[in-house]
Order: C-alpha cells, then sequence, then structure tokens
C-alpha cells in the first residue's frame, strides 16, 4: 500500500498543491478519502485488470466501427487503463468517449495530443498559437492563459490528460518534428513558458505532461521514422537538453513522457530506446531528478521504439525501465500476456506493479473519475468555439509580432498623405485578411507581375512596398520555405523601393535569405492565421506596439531575443467585442433590429459600425443598395452623409481655424464675412450660430428659383451639357450657372432672422461657413478637407465628389428624384442646395464609408490626434464639444449635436451628457461618447427611392440600436 508521505507527494506533482502539512485535519482528510479509494479500486481488481491499468491505446473518432468496437474489446477483455483519442471531430468523439466510458469498470484515463488545443487533432476545434509563437511573448501571464484556455477546452471534452507542453529546446533548425512545437532555443525562456503554460492548463483540473525527455530539440532526425541520435555529453544534456525539467517537477508537471532516442552519454547500450532505459527512466528521472508523478512511454508504435523489438517486448522492457504507462501498444494482448508472466515468475513484484497502477487510480480521482460524469455534448461545439478564445489568442499574437529590423523607423508608417503603397503577395496560401486588413488604414494597392521585370514595372508609381509572405497555417509540420524565384523578387523589390517584409511562418524561413541589408523592415508574424494577419497588419500602420522578441537565432542577420518596440500611431484597432468588455451575444440584437428594418422597407441597406478603446468591434453592411436587390451592401461601398458633413468636413476645419488663434467663438458674421457687412446677420456670434440658436431660418429651398413659369427647369440656369458659364455639374446632364452660388449667399444675407431667439436647426450658417473657410484659405472645401484631414488620417473612401474618385458601383444611390433632376441620385449629393454649390456644400455632400467616418470620431475622442498626427488641441475639443445654452433649452455644442435635455433627442438617452454627433437626413447618424469611449456609426439610404419615407424615424431604430449597443457593455 502506498504510504501518506507518497500521496502527498503526488498531490504536489500532479499540480494540485496542499496547502499544509499532513497534520491539516483537511489535507489529512483529503489523503485519506484519496487513499481509501485507490485502495479499494485496486484491492478489488484481479492482476489481469491492474496489468490492463498500464495500458493507454489510440482511438481515432473518424474510425470506422470495427475498429472502435475493437477498442471496446480492449476495454472490456483486457481491462485498459485508458485511452489517447486521436484525428476525428469534437461531437464524435465525446459521444465514443461516453460509450467507451460505459463499458469500462474502472472509468478510463482520456488523453489526447493536444500541443496547441483540439485543433491538433480534431476539427471544428480552436487552433491556439504554437509554441514557438508563444516563445516570442515577453509576459508569462499570457502564456498561462492560453495553457488555461486549453486546459479548458480539455476539460468540456472530457479529456484528463493533454501531453503538452513540448519543453524541447530547439536549437537545430533543420529538426523535421519539433520546431514550432518548441518555445525556442534559450533554455530559460523555454522553462519559463513551460512552467506558465503548465500552471494555466492544471489550473482547470487537467494533467499536463512534459515532453519528449531526456530532450528532442537538437537532431533532424524523426523519431516517428528511426531512432534520432543526441550525441551529446552529460554536462551538455544537463546544461540544454534536460535543464527545464527540474524545475518543471518543483512546479508541479503531473507526468512527464520519455521519448524514443539514443542517448549514448545516458545509456551505453549502442542504439538503446531512452524510453526503455532503466538508466534513463528509474536512474535519472525517478532517482536523480526525483519525479513521483506518471510517467509515460512516448508512443510504442512509433519506429524509433517499434523497429528494436517484437510487440509485447518491448512493453515490457519499457515497463521494467520504470515507466508507468505504455502508451499506443502494438499488441495490447500479447504485451499484457508477457507482464503477467514477468509477474508471475517474480521479474515484476506486487510493489512494482502496485506502485504504477495506485498512481494510474491516483492520476484518476484527482481528475474527478471517482465520481465520473458522461462528457455533455448540449452546446459542445459553442462552448470549444467561444469568443473568449479569440480574445486569449488575438491578445497572445499581439503580444507575439515581432519586429527584426527597422532602419529609418519605416515602422509603422506615417504621412498616409506621402504614401503610395504597393502590397506584393508570396506563398502558396492566401494573404487576403493581410490585404483587407491594410484596405482598413490606407488606399492600398495589391501587385503582382509575371515576372520579377513586370513586378517592378508596376511598382514604379508607388513609394512603400509591403511583402508578405504567407504558408499554411494548418499545422507546424507544412513547408516554410522561400522558392528560388521569391527570394530574387524579395531582394529584387527590396533594391528598387523602399519595402517591408511581413513573414507568416516560422522564424527559421529567413535563414535562406542570404541579403538583408537592402530590406528596410522586417516583421516576424509566425503563423498565417486570419487573426495573425489582422494584427499585424495593425502594428504595421501604427494601432498596436510591437512587443516580440525572436525566440530564436537566426545567424548571421537576428539574434536571439531581438526585437524592436515600435510604439503606436493610436490609429484604429480591428478585433471582437469582449476584448473591449462588450457582450457580442448581446450585440447580436444590432441584427434582429437591422432585420426589422430591412423587412418593414425602412431603408434598402446599411452599414453599422461600432468601436470601443479606439478599437472596431462591430462592423457589418445589410440589405442592398436598392430595394431591386441586386448589388448587396459591402463594408467599403460609400453612403452621402448628408448632415454629417457639418461635422466631419466644415466643422474641423473651423477648429483648426479655432486652433490657430484665426478665430473665436465670440466673433460676429459680419467680421467674417463682408457680404454680411450691415445686414441682419453681422452681429451674430460664431458660437450662436453654431448652437443653432442665432435665429436663422431652418432652410431655403433655392432650387425651386430656378424653375420658369410653368414648373419646368429654366433655361437661364440650365444646360444638358456643360458650356463655359455652365459648369456645375447637379446630377447627369444637368449644369447649372456657374454664378448660382453667389446667389444663395446673397440669398441667405438677405434673409429674414426668426422674429425671437429660440433654438432652431438650421442649414444656412454652413453655406456661410463654407465662403469663409474658402475665402480665407484660399482653396475649395473639397481640396481643404482632402488633405487636412482624409488623406493624413487614411479615410480614403470619405470625401466628397465620389465620381471623382470611385467606380460608381461602389456608391449607393440616394433617392429617385422626381421633383428637379428627375433621376436617379447615385454619386450626386441628395441635398439640393449643396448640388448647386457643385456638390461641395458646407452642411452636405460629404460620401463615406461607416469604417472611414469611425477615423474622424476616434481623432475627436483622442481630443484631435490620430495616427502620430494632432489635427487640433484638446482645449478646442472642449470648446466645441461644449453645451454654452443648456440653461436656455439649447442642447446643443458648437457644431456638435449632443444628448438631449428632457425625454426626447437624438439618442436613446443612455449616453453620457459629453458625448457627441450628428445625424443625417439620409438615413445616418453617429455618435461618440468619450465617458465610455464607444463610437457608434449608421449609415443608409432610407431617402432611397423616396424622401417620403419615414420610417427609418418615426420606429426609433437608430437610437434603439445605440441602447442595445449600451446594454452590451460587461460592467
Amino acid at each position: 500500500m502506498l504510504q501518506k508521505s507518497l500521496f502527498l507527494i503526488l498531490i504536489l506533482v500532479m499540480g494540485f498543491q496542499a496547502t499544509a502539512q499532513t497534520n491539516n485535519p483537511l489535507v489529512a482528510k483529503e489523503i485519506s478519502e484519496q487513499q481509501a479509494w485507490v485502495d479499494s479500486v485496486y484491492n478489488a481488481m484481479s492482476l489481469k485488470e491492474r496489468i490492463g491499468q498500464l495500458f493507454m491505446v489510440d482511438v481515432f473518432s473518424s474510425d470506422p466501427k470495427a475498429k472502435t468496437d475493437a477498442i471496446k474489446s480492449l476495454i472490456r477483455n483486457q481491462h485498459i487503463g485508458g485511452v489517447i483519442f486521436s484525428k476525428g471531430g469534437p461531437m464524435r468523439q465525446a459521444k465514443l468517449n461516453n460509450e467507451f466510458q460505459a463499458a469500462s469498470k474502472v472509468p478510463l484515463l482520456v488523453a489526447m495530443d493536444a500541443e496547441w488545443g483540439l485543433a491538433m487533432r480534431l476539427d471544428s476545434t480552436y487552433a491556439f498559437p504554437w509554441n514557438m509563437t508563444l516563445g516570442a511573448i515577453k509576459d508569462n501571464k499570457i502564456v498561462e492563459a492560453v495553457g488555461r484556455q486549453i486546459g479548458l477546452h480539455n476539460k468540456r471534452l472530457g479529456v484528463h490528460i493533454n501531453f503538452a507542453p513540448v519543453v524541447d529546446i530547439n536549437v537545430n533548425p533543420e529538426n523535421p518534428i519539433i520546431g514550432n512545437r518548441s518555445f525556442g532555443e534559450d533554455r530559460n525562456n523555454v522553462t519559463q513558458k513551460s512552467i506558465a503554460f503548465l500552471k494555466g492548463m492544471q489550473s482547470t483540473g487537467v494533467l499536463g505532461s512534459a515532453k519528449h525527455f531526456p530532450g528532442h530539440g537538437d537532431t533532424n532526425q524523426d523519431s516517428h521514422k528511426t531512432l534520432p541520435t543526441i550525441p551529446f555529453s552529460r554536462k551538455r544534456l544537463d546544461s540544454i537538453e534536460m535543464y527545464p525539467y527540474k524545475p518543471l517537477i518543483d512546479a508541479g508537471i503531473a507526468s512527464i513522457m520519455v521519448a524514443h532516442l539514443n542517448v549514448p552519454a545516458l545509456e551505453s547500450r549502442k542504439a538503446y530506446p531512452t524510453s526503455i532505459s532503466k538508466n534513463v527512466v528509474t536512474g535519472l528521472l525517478k532517482d536523480s531528478l526525483d519525479f513521483q508523478g506518471l510517467i509515460f512511454t512516448d508512443a510504442l508504435n512509433m519506429k524509433g521504439a517499434a523497429n528494436f523489438k517484437e510487440p509485447g517486448d518491448i512493453d515490457l522492457e519499457a515497463f521494467l525501465a520504470g515507466n508507468d504507462i505504455l502508451l499506443i501498444s502494438e499488441n495490447v494482448p500479447k504485451a499484457a500476456a508477457k507482464l503477467e508472466e514477468a509477474y508471475k515468475n517474480g521479474s515484476i513484484t506486487e510493489t512494482r506493479l502496485a506502485r504504477s497502477v495506485k498512481k494510474i487510480l491516483f492520476a484518476k480521482f484527482k481528475v474527478g473519475l471517482n465520481a465520473y460524469q458522461p462528457v455533455d455534448t448540449q452546446n459542445l461545439y459553442e462552448d470549444l468555439n467561444n469568443p473568449e478564445d479569440d480574445v486569449i489568442y488575438t491578445k497572445a499574437m499581439a503580444q507575439a509580432l515581432t519586429v527584426l529590423k527597422n532602419d529609418g523607423a519605416i515602422l509603422p508608417v506615417k504621412d498616409l498623405d506621402d504614401k503610395k503603397i504597393a502590397y506584393v503577395e508570396l506563398g502558396d496560401d492566401s494573404g487576403k485578411a493581410f490585404y483587407e486588413a491594410m484596405r482598413k488604414y490606407a488606399d492600398v494597392t495589391q501587385v503582382s507581375g509575371a515576372s520579377t521585370t513586370e513586378l517592378l514595372q508596376k511598382l514604379e508609381k508607388f513609394n512603400y512596398v509591403i511583402v508578405g509572405f504567407h504558408r499554411s497555417n494548418e499545422t507546424p509540420w507544412k513547408s516554410f520555405s522561400f522558392s528560388a524565384q521569391e527570394i530574387a523578387t524579395i531582394e529584387a523589390v527590396a533594391a528598387a523601393k523602399p519595402t517591408v517584409l511581413d513573414v507568416f511562418v516560422r522564424p527559421y524561413a529567413l535563414l535562406q535569405l542570404k541579403d538583408l541589408t537592402k530590406l528596410e523592415g522586417v516583421v516576424l508574424s509566425y503563423q498565417n492565421s486570419r487573426i495573425a494577419q489582422q494584427l499585424s497588419t495593425q502594428l504595421i500602420f501604427g494601432a498596436i506596439s510591437a512587443e516580440g522578441k525572436l525566440p530564436v537565432s537566426l545567424n548571421p542577420h537576428f539574434r536571439i531575443n531581438t526585437s524592436y518596440e515600435t510604439g503606436t500611431l493610436r490609429r484604429l484597432k480591428y478585433g471582437i467585442p469582449e476584448e473591449e468588455q462588450m457582450d457580442s451575444q448581446k450585440l447580436q440584437g444590432i441584427d434582429k433590429l437591422m432585420r426589422e428594418g430591412l423587412t418593414d422597407l425602412m431603408f434598402p441597406g446599411a452599414q453599422v459600425l461600432v468601436a470601443r478603446h479606439g478599437k472596431v468591434i462591430f462592423e457589418k453592411a445589410y440589405g442592398y443598395h436598392t430595394y431591386r436587390k441586386k448589388q448587396p451592401v459591402g463594408l467599403d461601398d460609400v453612403y452621402d452623409l448628408a448632415s454629417m458633413t457639418k461635422i466631419l468636413a466644415t466643422l474641423p476645419v473651423l477648429m483648426q481655424q479655432y486652433d490657430a488663434g484665426m478665430l473665436k467663438l465670440d466673433d460676429q458674421l459680419g467680421d467674417l464675412l463682408p457680404v454680411l457687412k450691415g445686414t441682419n446677420k453681422q452681429n451674430i456670434t460664431v458660437k450662436e450660430v453654431l448652437s443653432h440658436y442665432g435665429r436663422l431660418k431652418p432652410w431655403i429651398p433655392f432650387y425651386t428659383a430656378t424653375f420658369d413659369e410653368s414648373g419646368k427647369l429654366s433655361k437661364n440656369y440650365y444646360r444638358t451639357r456643360p458650356e463655359d458659364e455652365f459648369s456645375i455639374k447637379v446630377a447627369e446632364d444637368l449644369y447649372l450657372r456657374n454664378d448660382y452660388p453667389d446667389s444663395i449667399i446673397k440669398t441667405i444675407a438677405d434673409s429674414d432672422l426668426l422674429s425671437r431667439r429660440v433654438y432652431k436647426y438650421s442649414d444656412l450658417s454652413y453655406f456661410l461657413f463654407k465662403k469663409y473657410l474658402e475665402d480665407t484659405l484660399g482653396s475649395d472645401l473639397d481640396t481643404l478637407t482632402q488633405r487636412r484631414f482624409y488623406e493624413p488620417l487614411g479615410a480614403f473612401e470619405m470625401g466628397y465628389k465620389p465620381l471623382t474618385r470611385l467606380s460608381k458601383s461602389k456608391i449607393v444611390p440616394s433617392e429617385n428624384d422626381t421633383y428637379w433632376r428627375m433621376q436617379q441620385v447615385q454619386g450626386y449629393v441628395h441635398d439640393m442646395g449643396a448640388a448647386m454649390e457643385d456638390n461641395v456644400g458646407g452642411h452636405a455632400g460629404l460620401f463615406s464609408n461607416a469604417n472611414d467616418v469611425a477615423k474622424m470620431m476616434q481623432m475627436y475622442l483622442q481630443n484631435g490626434y490620430y495616427g502620430g498626427k494632432r489635427y487640433f488641441s484638446e482645449n478646442t475639443m472642449k470648446a466645441f464639444n461644449t453645451c454654452y445654452y443648456c440653461d436656455e433649452g439649447v442642447r446643443r455644442g458648437v457644431g456638435f449635436d449632443k444628448p438631449q435635455l428632457g425625454t426626447v433627442g437624438p439618442t436613446c438617452g443612455c449616453v453620457s451628457k459629453a458625448s457627441f454627433g450628428h445625424s443625417g437626413f439620409t438615413g445616418t447618424f453617429t455618435w461618440a461618447d468619450p465617458e465610455s469611449e464607444i463610437i457608434y456609426v449608421f449609415l443608409s439610404n432610407r431617402t432611397f427611392p423616396t424622401a417620403e419615407n419615414r420610417k427609418l424615424i418615426t420606429s426609433d431604430l437608430r437610437t434603439r440600436i445605440q441602447e442595445v449597443i449600451q446594454e452590451a457593455i460587461i460592467l
């Protein structure tokens, strides 16, 4: 019988720390219960049943019934102690697991190789970063979180022991089987990462297993195919290969797997596998290192072991060497018979057998098999693929991304208005997510060529090139090499243009590149997953910083631990809701409301975006461009923003004027515009009119003055083709007289004021401010906003006159005009007054997608700073985001709309008083809240086909969506 002291040792070794000595009544009771269960089970077993506990056989849940029935036969007839599941699917495995457990007299210990998660073996499950990727992370708490999440997945699927972490120190770049499975080549880093991973995983109640003892990292052979030789001295083995094991034992590793290796310094017999060497298993691991936990052989059907002796002989030899569990025996009945014969002839003593079997039973108790419960298959897939997985994966990958070279601070990309960026995709796997993510930041063009010469010709007009090297992310063993042609391409492009190379494979690929001197930037992204591609883009464009360090040496180019921390430019990031304390399930309420909007014909289509803490966490397109449902809305399609133009075009330029001391809020309109001198508007202040408290009329229908007596468009004002005096294109085949914008200003100047000072929303001041800005700054508002804001922000979809910049197919139509232009309005501003100002109005005319609106709103949230550039000061933002007349019933800030003062207004009533935004007549809305740091953008064409459709307005759909967003905040 095992003594109580041994039970306490096992508690500590298996990662379940005892809180006190055995004289503590609670601990003593726990040990007593464990010992009682183990002894009772052991004593009830026959010799054959006890020997059966030593075997763990493999099974594929994808196997045909004949094979799984054969496993059931081993369970019933050979009384095997456990199974190791391999390839298949989670639901099939769960059901098979339950069948196997039901067939077993003693619950089975279930194991898997799930080094980077269940996806190592199963479809439809989550793949976490490989160890080499984790090895680049500086913060071991993140590695611990990955280990914990992998442990939770194993536990949910009924897996009790995960053969992880791999603690091999990969100092050989040509290692064919370890490579990305290793945390790297630095022994301290490997040890620390292994302990962190172990701590996280075993905290969930899943046992860990360090492998491959004594160390498989420095070989160019695969023990699945042969018996690799580790030819080093004992001193070298102690200092490198075996270095992690003692700290891991002290940290409570539950089990260790012994590899099939030929290590002459540890075993004098020629080509004698370590897995069956008593010198190694007992003399070194159990005695010298004092390991008391479970010891597994590596799979006994691997050529490194199976080539040594006949099935059954190798099993007996492995047990005599000191192993506890014989993994994947080639012939369990034959091996069990040999073990029984050895027991009966005294080669195996009762003490020796009891020690291993009771250790196995103890492990079963620790994972809860004393009170076995079947795997619950309800919501299994959802539980194994949940948002928290993405949160942890994203955090790990973001911390792993490593900048190896950054000559001239080429990273992150600055001054987007000066950059013409090309993307060159290399490799045999997709870089689509990388390219699409780059398009979120800048007008990046993908360039390819049939030859290097053709490629260089196409790159001539670009001044910044990003080369992405993409190869399969399916497994760590996939090919990671550059072709000769790809190497030639990289060298040629780097010699011709400022170039950043981003490598989405293991670090060793860079050893192929002999000349890296001409590359200004090198980024190591490790894996070609969608999230890795998206995060690497964010690093390149300065949304996130580079934190990772190189876990291996790539001499002569890069030493181990090479790391450049690039910092951020505070551009928008992209991720999932849970990263920013938002509930993705609750945000699905947006989808429900949008379906309501589409079903009730509130609009043909729309875009909705939500960002928090500078990260876009929800971005979707819904419906179609029109009710004909021929063209679905895309995220890069642009909408007519209508009055959102006020805060996204005119207002920021005015704020810059204020910031420069060229404009004051108390300045009077007569001092800004000579045309207003001597009028009833000359003494109205900037603050008053921008707060809609200046007594201006709400609107003047300027276009009606251009009709003749018969109600048709007057030839005095229009032509169907452009002429010298008629060049303002208000729509297709319709040109307005050039002097009409001056008439608009004169009409406003001569207009009456409201009879009393009262809050009244008006467009008219923005006509005036447009003229002020253009006269003062000597440029049209279109050019001013492009050069000052949209180009440096990377908001390349935003701007006036979209037909001059974008394909018409990307522009969502806003109305079928049956009262003035008599045509479908697409690419021309819906607002009549703005159209008559050559489609560049101070109050309307801007087109954009939701993503670019969010960039402007984020710049406001960041008090005038974005992308490494300050557009205006924090004090300026505060001055314009202040409600100066709230006490008089005016909710507005200076230009910005603000939350309602009573029960009715532009918001859900659930945002802070510091929040601000604006809506647009065409069915658009945006809002930002400095307190919650949430940005909300809603774009639609509710005016199509007619502006008479007010269902979106009467339904309060936009504010109901805002309410869903607020309710999704995780407190």
